[in-house]
């Protein structure tokens, strides 16, 4: 029998166009964004903020500014992802603060705040903390999808938007933080799209 999770993964898929009459029960919804504050996270940064658009006024002036794709304004609940910056440069104290969580001696903790140092700093000078901390928000974002699947609720990841002119439209300070995805949520009314996937010989090796 297949699993609730295999079957969830089968049936994800990208919904293009929602119900507009049917909304996601709020403890749903909540257990969405827990599955995404659950997520793994490098260094245990958890980079991720979730800012849920439920306003149709707000997503009817978002969607100008996401390819005018219909999903903006016909999903439940819109969640923008976005990613801290400011707070996860070297010495910064939310670093210091994540990292002394740990169960550990002080020196080890002494120890972890030199390795996250001089890993971020090389991050911030081979591709930039937005880069890095952003690939974290994709694994809460993945959780969250697929626990929206177990559920019956479908969703869509939205990488299509103008990322700028939304971040200023909700007064974001670049330099704290950045919008990395959007995803919509709700109940599809087309049909779901055949699953296309490469066989599993052609993407996986073994050593």
């Amino acid at each position: 029998m297949e699993s609730q999770f295999f079957q969830a993964m089968q049936e994800r898929h990208a919904c293009k166009l929602f119900d507009e009459n049917k909304r996601i029960p709020k403890e749903q919804l909540e257990t969405i964004l827990e599955y995404g504050r659950l997520s793994p996270s490098s260094f245990g940064m958890e980079p991720w903020r979730f800012l849920v658009v439920q306003s149709q006024e707000m997503k009817e002036r978002l969607r100008p500014l996401c390819w005018d794709q219909p999903q903006i304004t016909t999903c439940s609940d819109l969640v923008l992802i976005k990613t801290i910056i400011g707070p996860l440069t070297p010495g910064n104290q939310y670093s210091r603060d994540m990292l002394s969580r740990r169960d550990l001696p002080q020196e080890r903790i002494e120890a972890y705040f030199k390795i996250y140092d001089t890993f971020v700093t090389e991050k911030m000078a081979s591709e930039g903390l937005f880069s890095w901390s952003s690939r974290q928000c994709y694994l809460a974002a993945a959780n969250m999808m697929t626990g929206a699947a177990t559920m019956g609720i479908d969703s869509c990841p939205i990488e299509g938007f103008e990322k700028e002119k939304i971040e200023a439209l909700l007064e974001m300070d670049p330099a704290k933080e950045q919008l990395t995805l959007i995803i919509t949520f709700g109940y599809r009314v087309n049909e779901r799209s055949k699953k296309i996937r490469l066989p599993r010989e052609t993407i996986v090796e073994y050593l």
